[in-house]
């Protein structure tokens, strides 16, 4: 059972010797120094790098590289060292990153010699950063315990050397780059010749990266303005996914019929078909590509008559099923993404084409009457119609691939990753690791309404949740509105949905949200703290309070949001203390250390000047302390304070509680629809899960 660390957090360990794994967005140099108490160093000998992969009890590669393993033996270890600290360096000139910021979270995993998981940490919160110490294991009273350190340094190596106290910390950088340069000439292999008939897409930028730590092609959103897709702009993706999580940035390839031309993968030589395969999917057919005769050679699950493989949940690369689900739900947003960008480009070509067609039948006076200009003109709306049914059967050929793909993935999910209607949740026991991702509902696009994918972020929530319930967000109409509106109950099933059914809407959300997270956590490991000045939600928070998962109804008026707000900013204010100087043994007895979500209600009524600085300091440092933030609001309520707010909004991802097309992803500009993770009308499924949960924390 691996454990999910966030910065600052600890972990026994249970064996001596253990495998440290690293996953990053690119090549890293991975190092170890071997400290005293204070985690200072005795010299160069006390540091293995790649020039120098091997000291008493440590082992590390000797090159840069995406993934690592270091090999470390506790017991062997000189007596005078009590800690172990793996460093993260960007080598120079290999892979083009400057900062880790501009790659996805590289993730260290720390397991036992037959790979069992023991923790994991995602460094996420790096920015300008060139070099970071990412776990520490260090000895406390002859006995050992694993660190969440994140720690960065924008100076790169030396800076990093020299805090440990090393005075040839300029030195040593220098001969760790010289001896990765040098092993990374010696390991370039010789380009590979060209398979006839077919060009592979280029592994360049972050979908280069393993796809387990890729960032999530999470879409993004905004709080003002459209984009030119008609989508949000300004928020940045979600992470993840972990992401996006993250989350969490982007895809890496663009779509060639969504991105300009200089952007597209390279034409075969010989004009055979390009494979725009996804590059971490094992038997899923390429969009729009000829299917082979037979099965292809690396086809390891079962095939239909056709010789096509059948979709097969789990079916991508990943060290767990989890992991494997996750990329597999990613993958199909992109294929998806990619197949609908080449039908609609396809579409507007024809759409260009017949224009042009008609204007120079037009052109000639002559030709403007008579049965010649009639048979020009024919002749171009036949092309175009010959177009348009080419480009959507080969759409509907995709989109039937995938549909049957999510047919087999959907009821694989695990409760994480599943809707409240899966039939995973009849079975639910309280998990004893910590998720990966989180779904935050469904996407969809036009061109095919019964086809939902998984919207997945990954965990820690690195980015604040906004549940909007205002009714000026939700007057565009639209086909897939009007069917949108027919699946949900009450009001909304005769037109726009009133101003009050919204706001039950968005709480109803963000209490389904909040019992999701309660749920997929161990026992005691997350809690729910609500602001909601009015009490005006105590209908939806009900099944939170009769869990106990809320231990009372919010306290009404300014001195509740007072309360609250002050209880957490002392909690990060301490943990950030705690994980500044490496001391978060030295916490407050007192202190919850659980993760918190902070819902606040009907935003921003109840808050004075104090209030808001306090909750925009919670909105920019929590998530990186293991506090997340979702506000239930209406956008156009907040106008009155001028700009002030403005940072607030633009930080969190935009929910809505109805469907809406609000979601732009960051690879070809989609407006997905976005479907709240709403349980079935008169589903009791949400009390259920949480009378087991509390069943749960009242038995530990």
């Amino acid at each position: 059972m691996t454990a999910e660390l966030v910065r600052g957090q600890n972990h026994p360990l249970d064996r001596t010797r253990v495998e440290i794994r690293v996953a990053a967005g690119g090549p890293v140099v991975a190092g170890v120094t071997l400290g005293d108490e204070q985690g200072r160093l005795s010299g160069v000998a006390a540091v293995a790098h790649p020039g120098a992969p091997r000291r008493t009890g440590i082992e590390v590669p000797r090159q840069a590289a995406a993934e690592h393993r270091i090999a470390v033996d506790l017991d062997a270890l000189p007596a005078a060292v009590h800690r172990v600290s793996v460093l993260l360096a960007l080598p120079s000139g290999i892979g083009g990153l400057t900062a880790f910021g501009a790659a996805a979270a590289p993730a260290v995993t720390v397991t036992g010699l037959d790979g069992t998981g023991i923790v994991r940490y995602t460094i996420t919160g790096l920015g300008a950063e060139s070099a970071v110490v990412a776990v520490e294991l260090y000895r406390r009273q002859d006995t050992w315990k694993v660190r969440a350190v994140g720690q960065g340094y924008a100076d790169g190596l030396p800076a990093m050397l020299r805090d440990q106290g090393l005075p040839q910390a300029a030195e040593l950088a220098a001969e760790i780059e010289e001896a990765v340069g040098r092993g990374q000439a010696c390991a370039v292999p010789a380009p590979a010749p060209m398979t006839a008939g077919r060009s592979e897409r280029p592994a360049t930028g972050p979908s280069a990266a393993p796809a387990q730590d890729r960032p999530s092609p999470a879409p993004t959103t905004a709080a003002d303005g459209p984009t030119p897709s008609g989508a949000g702009a300004g928020a940045g993706a979600a992470s993840g996914p972990g992401a996006a999580s993250g989350p969490g940035t982007g895809v890496g390839a663009k779509s060639a019929a969504g991105a300009k031309a200089g952007d597209r993968p390279p034409a075969p030589a010989d004009g055979g078909p390009i494979d725009y395969r996804h590059p971490r999917r094992r038997s899923t057919p390429a969009p729009s590509s000829p299917r082979p005769a037979g099965p292809p050679p690396s086809a390891t699950g079962p095939t239909a008559p056709d010789g096509s493989p059948l979709p097969v949940a789990g079916d991508a690369a990943g060290w767990s099923m989890d992991e494997r689900l996750y990329n597999q739900a990613w993958g199909m947003f992109e294929d998806l993404a990619r197949s609908v960008a080449a039908y609609r480009s396809a579409a507007d070509f024809a759409e260009t084409r017949l224009e042009q067609e008609l204007d120079r039948a037009l052109a000639d006076p002559r030709a403007r009457l008579g049965t010649a200009g009639d048979a020009a003109r024919a002749t171009a709306r036949d092309k175009h119609a010959t177009l348009v049914t080419q480009a959507r059967a080969a759409l509907d050929r995709d989109l039937a691939q995938l549909t049957a793909e999510s047919e087999v993935v959907e009821p694989a999910l695990p409760p994480a990753f599943a809707r409240w209607d899966n039939p995973v949740w009849q079975g639910y026991h309280v998990p004893l690791e910590r998720p990966m991702a989180l779904r935050l509902g469904d996407l969809h696009l036009p061109e095919v309404l019964d086809l939902r994918i998984p919207m997945l972020v990954r965990l820690p929530l690195e980015r604040g949740l906004w549940i909007d319930s205002g009714p000026d967000s939700y007057g565009r109409p639209g086909p897939e509105r009007d069917i949108g509106r027919r699946e949900l109950p009450g009001a909304l099933t005769d037109g726009a949905p009133d101003e009050a059914e919204l706001r039950r809407l968005a709480m109803e959300t963000a209490v389904a949200i909040a019992a999701r997270l309660l749920a997929i956590h161990p026992a005691g490991e997350f809690a729910v703290q609500v602001i909601d000045p009015a009490g005006a939600a105590a209908p939806a928070l009900a099944p939170l309070v009769e869990s106990g998962a809320l231990p009372a109804y919010p306290l009404p008026g300014a001195k509740g949001v007072a309360a609250v707000l002050e209880e957490l900013t002392r909690r990060v204010e301490l943990v950030q203390m705690a994980v500044r100087h490496r001391a978060a043994d030295a916490l407050p007895a007192d202190l919850d250390t659980a993760e918190q979500l902070l819902i606040v209600h009907d935003f921003p009524h109840g808050f004075d000047d104090r209030a808001l600085t306090r909750l925009r300091y919670l909105a920019d440092e929590g998530p990186a302390v293991g506090v997340h933030l979702m506000l239930v609001a209406d956008r156009a309520q907040s106008r009155d304070y001028g700009p002030v707010l403005d940072p607030l909004w633009r930080s969190l991802l935009r929910l809505t509680p109805v469907p809406d097309a609000h979601l732009a992803d960051p690879w070809v500009g989609h407006a997905w629809t976005y479907e709240p993770p709403l349980a079935p009308p008169g589903s009791q499924v949400v009390r259920q899960v949480l009378g087991r949960l509390a069943e749960a924390r009242r038995t530990s």
